[in-house]
């Protein structure tokens, strides 16, 4: 007989499935959510901290958005090594699940503890919250804050990860903020580059290190406003698709943040953040900010790869556990 939580997940499949499709056509007269047999609650309790609210000064960046779903507990009974936080949107329960099933699991490493957790704002259509509202039931790994989901928003939804790690989860050893696209070499990461056996690094940051400067034409997704940014160049900063600082770090960018004018650009203001803490992000190649053809030898050395699919990530981890004893 298929456990309970089998069930719970197949019947959150089917719910996401019917969610897609209610999105795709026109709308029936019958509202939606009464045709899920889920319980849903009514309300979101929106909890919002005043961990940092001993701020005396004026604050230009606030973050005063609530937590519309949040997982406080999860490193109450043990500091994790790693947080693992992924930016995500509503859609994309594929993605989430890919992550999950392969190297976003939590249990994969017996002696190092793990926390993943996906972050999301709120979408603008109730069905979508809904959904990720009872996937939040049955995974305990999703944050949500107040504001509105969008690209333009994504600086806010990393700066709710720092804020929840700082909050929560101050006891970290080490964070990774990554994408719903990323493969990560989990291995290469914890074992390779952070080394639980070492003692833990202090305002430390890396990834891959982008010099470079904004872009004034307004066609572009990466476009800058002058009266915005009107420096010619950007400070340092590491691609957004991927990169790891220490725990103390995130308490240092949030309430940095308070005070440092939003930029859209997310890493770009993760790095005038960085520059406003004397913080010099180091330079890692194993962290791709591209798509790169799998073989096996190849993904063996790097720490991240970019745009990979929930197929290309089942079939990618699976061939990479299952030839751990061959050598390149």
């Amino acid at each position: 007989m298929p456990s309970k939580v089998s069930c719970l997940y197949l019947l959150t499949v089917v719910c996401w499935a019917s969610a897609l499709w209610y999105l795709s056509v026109s709308r029936p007269s019958t509202s939606y959510v009464g045709q899920v047999n889920i319980p849903i609650r009514n309300t979101l309790k929106v909890n919002k901290n005043s961990t940092f609210s001993n701020i005396r000064t004026r604050s230009v960046n606030p973050h005063d958005f609530g937590y519309l779903i949040n997982e406080d507990k999860k490193c109450e009974s043990e500091p994790p090594f790693l947080v693992i936080l992924i930016s995500t949107t509503h859609k994309e329960f594929d993605a989430r699940q890919a992550i999950r099933e392969t190297w976003g699991d939590e249990s994969t490493f017996q002696d190092v503890r793990v926390v993943t957790l996906f972050l999301l704002g709120r979408s603008t259509d109730v069905v979508l919250n809904q959904m990720v509202e009872q996937e939040s039931q049955i995974f305990h790994d999703i944050i949500v804050e107040d504001f509105i989901d969008s690209y333009h928003n994504l600086t806010l939804k990393t700066l709710m990860g720092m804020r929840w790690v700082a909050t929560f989860c101050s006891k970290a050893q080490y964070v990774l903020k990554t994408d719903s696209d990323i493969f990560v070499n989990m291995e290469n990461l914890i074992f390779s580059l952070l080394k639980p056996t070492t003692k833990p690094r202090r305002r430390y940051f890396t990834g891959y290190v982008i010099n470079g400067g904004p872009i004034r034409d307004m066609r572009s997704k990466w476009y800058m406003p002058r009266d915005l940014y009107p420096e010619s160049k950007y400070p340092p900063f590491c691609s957004g698709t991927g990169y790891v600082f220490s725990a103390d770090v995130a308490e240092l960018i949030y309430k940095t943040s308070l005070h440092t004018r939003l930029l859209h650009l997310e890493d770009v203001y993760v790095g005038v953040c960085l520059r406003r803490l004397g913080i010099h992000p180091f330079q890692n190649s194993g962290f791709n900010h591209w798509k790169m053809a799998y073989s096996l030898c190849r993904y063996r050395r790097v720490v991240t790869v970019h745009q990979i699919s929930p197929e290309e990530m089942h079939r990618i981890w699976n061939d990479m556990t299952s030839k751990k004893h061959l050598k390149c």
